[in-house]
């Protein structure tokens, strides 16, 4: 069933490009817009309050004109103090209008929030209109499979994918979110380009994945707006959006749109 928007960030969700993301979809909202920022993707870091600390000041100054009432959803461990399953926790999601989570690790939040009360708030509240959007970490962890970026760039784990937590199944979407895409921070001596894997070993990742999965590809300073009611997708930023599946391969840039189709192709 249709729902609220679905925006996800290639990165620089608190950039110039990312400000206007985010003014793109609290414009469509009644002023002061609840939003609701949640900590799981970053809840094992011990100064997660000051990254959760430092995206409320960004929307309470730079989104200031949407008078935004920014509440924290503190859902950092699964079993801790911070619970995702805890009633008190998951309370500022019960009437968000604007729910937003970005870096740390995607495969934290997709272990700490997979079958919990939160991520059925999620569902929930965006099947019900809310905007979901997601950057970086929590926005490759929505997707169908999650890519082990930390376990195989740093810490040097075989090539693998794990489940993630399918925000867009109910849409009738297999799909897999890969951000970061055109990264080049390792420079000449170092392909970091592909959510760091580089072109070569992402070749290789591909072939791990089912055929009938798409991959949704995020240039960074870029971003994407899943229009659920009509099934369209808007790509906003300074690069590019590439959809990769079976059927081949597609680029979209600023400004352009596709339906739903091509991603079930």
């Amino acid at each position: 069933m249709p729902g609220g928007p679905i925006a996800l960030f290639g990165s620089g969700e608190t950039s110039r490009r990312g400000r206007q993301v985010h003014s793109e979809l609290l414009k469509r909202l009644p002023s002061p817009v609840r939003v609701a920022i949640l900590e799981t993707p970053a809840g094992f870091q011990p100064n997660v309050a000051v990254v959760s600390g430092k995206l409320r000041t960004f929307f309470e100054q730079n989104l200031r004109n949407f008078e935004p009432a920014v509440s924290v959803v503190a859902a950092r461990q699964r079993g801790g103090v911070f619970d995702p399953d805890s009633t008190e926790v998951i309370r500022p999601l019960l009437d968000a209008q604007y729910i937003f989570a970005g870096p740390g690790s995607p495969t934290y939040m997709a272990r700490h929030l997979d079958g919990t009360r939160t991520l059925d708030l999620l569902l929930q509240r965006n099947a019900e209109g809310a905007t979901l959007s997601f950057a970086s970490a929590a926005a490759i962890s929505v997707g169908r499979f999650v890519l082990p970026v930390y376990e195989i760039y740093k810490v040097g784990d075989d090539l693998h994918w794990l489940p993630g937590l399918d925000l867009f199944a109910p849409l009738g979407l297999n799909l897999t979110v890969l951000p970061h895409w055109n990264n080049n921070e390792g420079g000449s001596e170092l392909d970091t380009s592909h959510c760091f894997m580089g072109a070569e070993r992402f070749r290789f990742l591909r072939r791990l994945l089912p055929t009938e999965t798409t991959i949704l590809a995020i240039d960074e300073h870029s971003a994407c707006i899943l229009e659920p009611d009509e099934e369209f997708v808007r790509v906003m930023g300074a690069g590019a959006v590439k959809v990769i599946s079976r059927g081949g391969e597609t680029t979209f840039a600023d400004g352009d749109r596709f339906g739903f189709d091509l991603l079930r192709t």
